[in-house]
């Protein structure tokens, strides 16, 4: 049998996670990778093709007849690119336009939610900024102001003060950073407790739930920071206990699915929710529609056997249990952010050290914002590298990544020492 052509859609850390699974299938699949990075570019057939270049992807798609596409990143299944493959008889894992708008309009997710009862923090929305600033004066600190659309993990403010929100909302409605995304905000109250990620991977019909995470969204040790688009995870997540998991399922999954079929909505993909575990349960955060990052490299660390045939029975309608099975060790993912992150950085310094870290037993070092220039690698993004390591209990992952990440340096580059900390603690 030929070898199948499979796309990936992206050029992130996950993406770049995706093609290093991939790559590894026992079906050898040839692997291109639309951009992708410096670290695709050893494993897979970099294209020039930007992943919101949609014409171009379906172009090349009709051309060559992937036998599967993977899409990474959100904003291109928000825009409809897996609608357009399936018009054109192409298979891709990725939900369609209408049941991507969980990630794409929180307003539409916080909806959805609430006509399925699935258990989230109350909101407010609001399409006029001076209305906003009213509320803030008279509702409960801290609140949670959160941009409608993509904002490329950025859109979320969580604010302790009125003076904070009235800023909040003057960035996101006023000053308009995140364009057409900022047109509505919700104000939702304050969730406390700790946080977890939870993927499930989806056929229309069939849910498969994968391995806990938790990811760390602030920028500096201790939480502390502006939100980012994530500077770390780890897997498994022990706060997510073995009670909690038919909770999540029946609560979070199975509800917001059956909402969607009701609205004559079929998911297909993977679901990410973002959960906060509050004292009253679990309780949504925010929906995303396709594999999170770095969540996604702790998680296929840990994925044991082929990946690809879970992803073709996500599209096909044919997803099983056994398509998904787990090695018994951890993983954790430190990422090292351009100096500046996650406010202006700057790009095309030197890489020095990945072969060194990749050295490194149990370790992987994942790319993010790296491109190839004359022959060396150099910064291209604001979360530049991913550096992942395994190890049979979750402290020795936690050593190994650090270990790794001593080893890489380039101009301004910073990361946090303290990822896993909330699963380490005495």
């Amino acid at each position: 049998m030929q070898a199948p052509i499979i796309l990936v859609i992206g050029n992130g850390g996950r993406e770049h996670a995706l093609v290093w699974k991939l790559s590894q299938d026992s079906a050898k699949p040839r692997i291109f990778c639309a951009p992708g990075n410096a670290g695709t570019a050893a494993l897979a057939t970099n294209l020039d093709l930007a992943a919101a270049d949609l014409p171009g992807l379906l172009a090349w798609a009709k051309e060559h007849r992937p036998y599967l596409t993977v899409v990474g990143p959100e904003a291109p299944l928000c825009a409809g690119l897996a609608d357009d493959f399936a018009a054109a008889g192409l298979k891709v894992f990725g939900p369609s336009k209408a049941a991507a708008l969980l990630e794409g309009s929180k307003v539409f997710a916080k909806d959805v939610m609430e006509k399925a009862g699935v258990p989230t923090a109350a909101s407010y929305t609001f399409t006029d900024a001076a209305a906003a600033r009213a509320h803030l004066r008279k509702t409960r600190l801290p609140v949670v102001i959160k941009a409608d659309g993509l904002a490329a993990g950025k859109g979320v403010y969580i604010c302790g003060s009125v003076l904070e929100a009235e800023a909040a909302i003057e960035e996101i409605m006023v000053r308009g950073i995140f364009g057409a995304s900022g047109r509505q905000v919700l104000v939702e109250d304050y969730l406390e407790g700790p946080e977890a990620s939870i993927l499930a991977l989806i056929d229309g019909e069939r849910v498969v739930m994968l391995s806990s995470a938790q990811d760390h969204k602030r920028v500096y040790d201790g939480d502390r920071g502006p939100n980012t688009g994530g500077m770390g995870a780890y897997s498994p997540a022990p706060v997510v206990t073995d009670a909690l998991w038919p909770v999540i399922r029946a609560e979070v999954f199975d509800r917001t699915l059956a909402e969607l079929r009701r609205r004559g909505i079929t998911y297909r993909g993977v679901l990410y929710a973002g959960l906060m575990l509050t004292a009253d349960g679990p309780k949504v955060l925010e929906f995303n529609c396709r594999f999170g990052d770095p969540e996604t490299q702790v998680i296929l660390a840990r994925w044991e056997g082929d990946l690809l045939p879970a992803l073709v029975a996500c599209a096909d309608g044919t997803l099983r249990e056994e398509h998904v099975r787990w090695k018994r060790e951890a993983a954790v993912c430190v990422v090292m952010a351009a100096g500046g992150y996650p406010g202006a950085y700057p790009k095309g310094d030197p890489i020095l050290g990945l072969a060194e870290a990749n050295a490194l037993p149990g370790v992987v070092v994942f790319h993010a914002g790296s491109r190839l220039q004359a022959g060396q690698v150099v910064t291209d993004g604001g979360r530049v590298l991913g550096v992942t390591a395994t190890g049979h209990e979750l402290r020795q992952a936690v050593t190994r990544v650090y270990d790794a990440t001593a080893r890489i340096r380039f101009a301004g580059g910073h990361y946090r020492k303290d990822i896993a900390w909330r699963a380490l603690k005495p």
